[in-house]
């Protein structure tokens, strides 16, 4: 048929169809267009499959049942209790008794004749109204019973039944008949029927709400069911090694295991067994969970994805048991892959905590993963797959060989990997011609793959609140900015002696780092006030991957400018310079303790690399040793900042000129730097723009 046939309506002309496959066509047809199901007017399907669409199902019950209880006589013919005397009196003596049955030898029903209900004597008077009605308004449509007699005797009943007709000259047609079961009124039970009824209504909707809303009642005896979510080729991720970028390091490990599951027998073949597990290890934000969303999306094996405080529940063994249900689900579908994410929720290394007792079932949970990973039993086919950035924490069982054979450390990408995942987060942006993703790269030394995607969603709303077309690159910048230092806070209150001193204490860093070699080169200085900060200077720290005492001691001389160009300018010193001590005093500290650079202290380390020592209450130093490394941080301070004073006092009129232009300007650059000391005799071949934004030392409000 025709486009036009088929969006005709039913009443326009159509050829009458000839066979019976025109006829059924068309009749689905219409069926579709008219026959579809109503939907929700308060939103979603027809067919609701909301669980909590079924309590009103069970209000409704609860409330039919109270009203069969305390108006159970609005629902059928009304029976009225009266005594005896009366009824042989106004009832059987007048002939209008048509029927009695005894029942359980303890009460008679009396069904009277319909034409005599309308007499006046079924009659009452109405309290409220004061009018007289019918005790039944259709007698016709009432058939009985309608009185009930209370029966001491039932033999003196039916003789005194007998002598009142005999005596009344009634016609003795009345049919009496006894009860052949035992009755008994449903309402004579309902006061101790319906709490019951309504405490396990009550019951059925609690454990549906703590069970969830895909089961019912029965959810609460499954609290020791395991909690990971099952990918599987129904249900998989659509993240693959390509979404992937500057984990090529890992990601070279992590697919020898994917293979393995694909091509089992070019391993086998050779004798050689896939690894039991593969821990990942790495600083927050460097996409050790994205590496593992990518092996579900590749491995094409049911992959189950739990994480670390999903075993952890306030009952006793409960995590235990979902250990087992885990490792038992895995069974049933290997070979397969578990990830547990966060994986320190569980295994801190056990024993080890100060409040003893405190960690039972925490630890219970660890001897079950440790047993089920590589116990008695055997898990051929399980792979393990975890992550955690604590992996100096965990315990020693769980990391040896035969449960995490593997440790894939992820480290913070370098600069080839960092374009890499600009590449990645900036398929999805509307960029303009002026954004460089190698200049991006470069700009940004110690950032993870997390705070890169972040830059980039944080340019695109900068640039949609400006209602630009495409992103920038000032987008970026100003993303950058954003993120590390902070929203602008123009309108803060600083009063013009603060802004002088904040502005000396900004060019004294600058000062400092322009002139020590081993310093980070500065990019810009502000004092405009930025999150917390009073003033912010940038700098591009250089990517090494060891530091020489030299270079330590010229970092904190830089990091000390601030301070001591205040001294010297002002005579005294402020608040200003918190984060500043902080940074000298740790460094100091970490470079005598952990790195043996002190001559007095010698070549030893203090630093644990198990992470234990949290838990100890004795330093590994004797109280002289300790005594001498505080004299030694001290004295370390000391000679950084008597250099940086000589410097500074050395250049402290062109320490002035800096600091009048950053009052005049607010914010410099690395050319406003050059103006006035010249170039940089210690700059390497390194692309910086006046515009990067890498690392931050704010000044303390």
């Amino acid at each position: 048929m025709s486009n036009e046939s088929e969006n005709s309506t039913p009443n326009s002309n159509q050829s009458t169809p000839n066979t019976e496959e025109e006829r059924k066509k068309q009749f689905e047809k219409m069926r579709d267009r008219f026959g579809k199901k109503p939907t929700n007017p308060f939103g979603g399907s027809g067919n609701n499959s909301n669980g909590n669409s079924f309590y009103w199902i069970y209000g409704i019950v609860i409330v039919a049942l109270l009203g069969f209880v305390f108006f159970g006589q609005d629902f059928e013919s009304r029976m009225y209790e009266i005594d005896q005397s009366k009824f042989e009196q106004e009832m059987l003596a007048k002939g209008d008794v048509r029927k009695i049955v005894i029942i359980n030898e303890k009460f008679a029903e009396v069904t009277i004749d319909s034409d005599s209900l309308s007499l006046s004597r079924y009659s009452f008077t109405d309290k409220k109204t004061g009018k007289v009605a019918l005790m039944f308004p259709t007698p016709k449509s009432t058939p009985g019973p309608h009185f009930k007699v209370s029966v001491p005797d039932v033999k003196d009943f039916l003789e005194q039944v007998r002598m009142v007709q005999a005596n009344a000259n009634v016609p003795l047609g009345i049919r009496v008949s006894p009860s052949r079961e035992d009755r008994t009124e449903w309402t004579d039970h309902m006061g101790w029927l319906l709490p019951i009824v309504i405490m396990i209504g009550l019951w059925i909707v609690m454990m549906r709400r703590m069970g969830g809303s895909s089961g019912g009642a029965g959810q609460i005896f499954n609290i020791g069911k395991s909690k990971a979510v099952l990918f599987d080729k129904d249900s998989n991720t659509n993240i693959t090694f390509n979404d992937v970028a500057g984990l090529d390091g890992a990601k070279v490990e992590v697919m020898e295991i994917v293979d393995f599951l694909k091509n089992p027998k070019k391993y086998t073949d050779l004798g050689a067994k896939i690894p039991k597990g593969a821990l990942l290890v790495g600083p927050p934000g460097t996409g050790k969970t994205l590496l593992a969303k990518a092996v579900a999306g590749e491995a094409k094996v049911p992959f189950f994805s739990l994480s670390g405080s999903d075993f952890v529940e306030m009952f006793v063994g409960v995590g235990a048991s979902r250990v087992r249900d885990l490792f038992k689900q895995a069974k049933e579908k290997a070979p397969c892959i578990i990830f547990i994410d966060e994986i320190d929720a569980i295994g801190r290394a056990r024993g080890k905590n100060a409040a003893a007792g405190g960690n039972d079932e925490r630890e219970n949970t660890l001897n079950q993963l440790l047993t089920e990973m590589d116990g008695f039993g055997t898990n051929s086919g399980v792979i393990i797959l975890a992550a955690t950035n604590r992996a100096d924490i965990l315990d020693r069982a769980l990391m040896r060989a035969g449960r995490f054979d593997r440790q894939i450390y992820v480290d913070m990408p370098d600069v080839n990997e960092r374009k890499e995942i600009f590449q990645v987060h900036l398929k999805k942006i509307k960029i303009d011609l002026s954004v460089d993703i190698d200049f991006l790269a470069k700009q940004t030394p110690g950032f993870s793959g997390a705070d890169i995607a972040n830059i980039c969603n944080e340019a695109a709303l900068i640039a949609a609140r400006a209602n630009k077309k495409q992103v920038t690159k000032q987008d970026f910048l100003d993303a950058v900015d954003r993120i590390i230092a902070g929203l602008e806070k123009k309108n803060k209150i600083i009063t013009p002696h603060e802004k002088r001193v904040i502005a000396f204490h900004e060019a004294g860093h600058a000062t400092v780092s322009w002139m020590c070699e081993h310093a980070s080169p500065l990019i810009k200085v502000t004092i405009v006030p930025r999150g917390r900060s009073l003033g912010a200077a940038w700098y591009l720290p250089e990517e090494r991957q060891i530091t020489t005492t030299e270079q330590i001691v010229d970092e904190m001389c830089a990091t000390l400018g601030g301070r001591a160009a205040e001294e010297i300018v002002f005579g005294k010193i402020s608040t200003g310079a918190l984060s500043d001590l902080e940074k000298i005093t740790r460094q100091a500290y970490a470079s005598i303790v952990y790195y043996g650079l002190n001559d007095k202290i010698g070549n030893v380390s203090y630093y644990d690399s198990s992470g234990q020592s949290e838990y100890s209450f004795n330093k590994p130093f004797s109280e002289h040793t300790a005594k001498t490394i505080d004299e030694e941080v001290k004295k370390m301070i000391d000679i950084a900042y008597a250099r940086t004073k000589a410097i500074l006092v050395a250049n402290k009129e062109k320490l002035t000129l800096l600091a009048e232009k950053l009052l005049e300007k607010e914010v410099i650059f690395k050319e406003d730097l050059e103006a006035i000391f010249g170039k940089r005799p210690f700059d390497k071949d390194v692309e910086i723009s006046n515009e990067t934004i890498s690392h931050i030392e704010p000044t303390e409000q």
